[in-house]
Order: structure tokens, then sequence, then C-alpha cells
């Protein structure tokens, strides 16, 4: 969950950067955050800040800035939607946890 807050906040920064000349976008793979996070649990990876990754260097306007508004907020989109179905599994784990403490009733 922590990794989907942390996209969301990449990305509400390239939104806010949209009209910055010069201006490159990041985001995180989930995926690759989530391998890491498995594999190397107590390591920190190396080339990596909180799984900030720089996006592509090309520029999509002669300002130099690559900020498509479009797919910052289809990706918005598709986080919090990821935020929520795991907020979602999180709480029926601790349900399932809790029903099971209290001998299933």
């Amino acid at each position: 969950m922590s990794k989907t807050a942390e996209r969301q906040s990449l990305l509400v920064n390239n939104l806010a950067n949209v009209n910055t000349p010069g201006y490159k976008r990041k985001d995180s793979d989930f995926n690759i955050l989530l391998e890491d996070s498995m594999d190397n649990f107590d390591q920190v990876v190396a080339n990596r800040t909180h799984g900030a990754m720089q996006a592509e260097k090309s520029s999509l306007r002669l300002d130099g800035n690559n900020v498509d508004m479009e797919y910052e907020v289809m990706s918005i989109a598709q986080t919090e939607a990821r935020f929520n179905s795991l907020t979602e599994l999180t709480a029926r784990y601790f349900s399932g946890l809790k029903n099971v403490i209290r001998g299933g009733n």
C-alpha cells in the first residue's frame, strides 16, 4: 500500500509540473517494486530512490517537458483503484484474523 501511495505522489507531482519547461516525468513500476520488496525484504535496492525511476528522456514538446496529461490522469486512476483493492484485501485479512481469534463466531 505504501508503494501505491508513493506512486500516486509521483504522478500528482508530474501533473503539477505539466507546464514546467524541461521537466521529465517520474514514475515507479509497481511490479518491479513488489519483486524487489519480496527478494530484498531488509535491503535497500541500489539505483532507486524510494522506487522512483526517471522516465524516458525524450520530450513530447519543444520546451523539453515529457508529461502527457491524459496518461498521468489515467495512471492516477489506475493507482487509486489498486490502492482501494489493496485496502479491501487488507481489511478482509484482518477481519479473518479477528474471526479466528474469536473462535469463528
